[in-house]
């Protein structure tokens, strides 16, 4: 078929260009927030528009059109669907096995006040599992053991998308970080230590912005000293992993050290008023398990944190990776019509090059594999009946299927704004503001992870054209990288995808919109913050 140049200024007039190209988000937005559609409608309608806005105003043949969506939805079911299903799937096998109650109680053993249970589990366990897995299962995994400690649904994913920034930016071994580094030329390292600027900081803000949501002014007064000790160490171990180490570790690190910190200081200081959300709910502790009970129970999200990190180890990769030994093993579908067929054109990158549409279904090298190895390991374990693993693979299908749809569809509507040069348009206007432009740039990657749910995607996506404006304006092309890594992260918890994952693992599978509305104004406030200081110090 013949190949397609993307357009990026359709009505000769890039800032008109930038509006109209904006409407299928908006649109979305539109459709979620006000008529309070169902995910899965208002991405369904907002993959029509799209498609509309792509085949009459910039000219894509509709046929692209059609493969980007169907490329997308099947982006959305592996492996991000599959992950969601996975690690929920594990979840509830805790729970049925009576193990989960056992960590529940090791976490209260630790401490009752559910405050500081939240920065326990939502802030360091999740930065840990961010590190080690990324892709939705952190905010999938804390959120469903949030709503097992007692929090109502609809906080416990809103609490767990909001303290997602404070490791989001290095999930996955790093790759929102060496990714885009790599797609740009620059040294990860240097990328990785501007991140460091700001992303600790904003850790420290997270950490006492949860208990503020949680409790009010005071809940900061009665917490502060715990809460300064876990972002604090938090925060300094990820600087220093970042500037001395690089992007990889920096999670793990800041992660366990902040735990075993916090673990520490809670056996010599306790706050005089013990916070409970169900002020009816235990607050003693009645059963008292063993050390070898408790570690017992954790044993399948110990099992997966290795696992998932021994997956995401270079030495691994290169296993899977072209002319590996194992390169069989990856199956690699080029999206018929689509695959190559579009082509990009400066200034999105230095010369005309064909845009790659190819579907890669990694089935042994995956996060979801590894969850599903976790899920045999347990089952073993556990000693779990077919008959329960029958049961919990249909409830978790049933549970799963609205959130599934809204990914597909999302992501079906992403795709089309991507390929189609839309997202490049918008990049592009910004792009235009000239000395300005750091206080834009973070605006750019918060809109490539709200078309495509990953920071590692919306830096493929702009962090080319953060790199060129910021040469073009004088500035270190570094610096624009890692704003973009930065303003991405600042859009996790609003993207339609990690939405959906998050309603999904607290059973809020229609109640997307009321989750988006909890979160968008932390979003939006935190990035005007970025943009502010980006534009201050660069």
């Amino acid at each position: 078929m013949t190949a397609w140049n993307q357009v990026y200024d359709p009505l000769n007039n890039l800032w008109i260009s930038a509006i109209i190209a904006a409407i299928p988000i908006l649109f979305f937005i539109l459709m979620l927030t006000v008529f309070k559609l169902k995910g899965y409608v208002a991405g369904a309608l907002s993959i029509l528009v799209a498609g509309i806005v792509a085949v009459f105003i910039y000219k894509m043949p509709f046929v692209f059109a059609l493969m980007s969506a169907l490329y997308g939805a099947l982006a959305g079911i592996w492996p991000v669907a599959s992950i969601v299903f996975a690690a929920i799937f594990l979840y509830k096998i805790t729970v049925k096995t009576g193990k989960f109650a056992i960590i529940e109680n090791s976490i209260s053993f630790i401490t009752s006040d559910q405050r500081l249970q939240v920065l326990i589990v939502a802030f360091s366990f999740g930065a840990f599992l961010e590190g080690a897995a990324g892709f939705g299962a952190p905010v999938a995994i804390t959120a469903a053991i949030l709503v097992g400690l007692g929090f109502s649904p609809i906080y416990a994913a809103s609490l767990c998308l909001i303290a997602n920034i404070a490791g989001g930016a290095y999930g996955a071994m790093g790759i929102p970080v060496t990714v885009p580094a790599l797609l740009t030329g620059l040294d990860g390292l240097a990328v990785g230590r501007y991140t460091a600027i700001i992303i600790p900081i904003l850790a420290i803000i997270v950490a006492f912005l949860l208990i503020f949501i949680i409790d009010g002014w005071k809940g900061i007064k009665q917490t502060y000293p715990a809460v300064l000790v876990a972002s604090i160490s938090f925060a300094i171990t990820q600087a220093a992993v970042l500037y001395f180490i690089g992007a990889e570790l920096a999670n793990i690190f800041a992660a366990i050290i902040s735990l075993v910190a916090l673990a520490l200081f809670l056996q010599k200081w306790q706050p005089k008023e013990i916070y409970r959300v169900n002020k009816e709910g235990k607050t003693d502790k009645t059963v008292k398990y063993s050390l070898s009970a408790i570690a017992y129970a954790w044993l399948p999200f110990i099992f997966l944190t290795i696992i998932v990190t021994i997956f995401n180890l270079s030495i691994f990769k290169n296993l899977f990776i072209t002319d590996g030994p194992l390169e069989k093993l990856v199956f690699l579908l080029p999206i018929p019509f689509l695959n190559n067929n579009v082509i990009k054109l400066p200034p999105i990158v230095p010369e005309a090059t064909p845009y790659a549409a190819v579907f890669k279904f990694d089935l042994f090298s995956s996060t979801t594999t590894a969850i599903v190895i976790t899920i045999i390991v347990a089952s073993i374990l556990f000693k779990c009946s077919k008959k329960l693993l029958v049961e919990t693979t249909k409830e978790t299908a049933k549970e799963l299927l609205a959130p599934v749809l809204t990914i597909c569809s999302v992501l079906g509507f992403a795709y089309i704004c991507t390929y189609s040069g839309m997202s490049s348009t918008l990049g592009l206007a910004f792009a235009s503001t000239g000395d300005i432009f750091p206080l834009f740039a973070p605006l750019l990657g918060w809109l490539g992870v709200f078309l495509t749910g990953s920071v590692v995607n919306s830096g493929s996506l702009f962090a080319p054209l953060q790199a060129v404006t910021a040469t073009q304006i004088g500035i270190a092309p570094e610096t624009m990288v890692a704003v973009n890594v930065i303003g991405g992260t600042m859009a996790k918890m609003i993207s339609p995808q990690s939405i959906a994952v998050a309603a999904a693992a607290v059973g809020l599978a229609r109640r997307d919109s009321d989750l988006f509305k909890v979160t968008i104004k932390y979003s939006v406030s935190l990035l005007v913050l970025v943009g502010l200081v980006s534009w201050i110090l660069f």
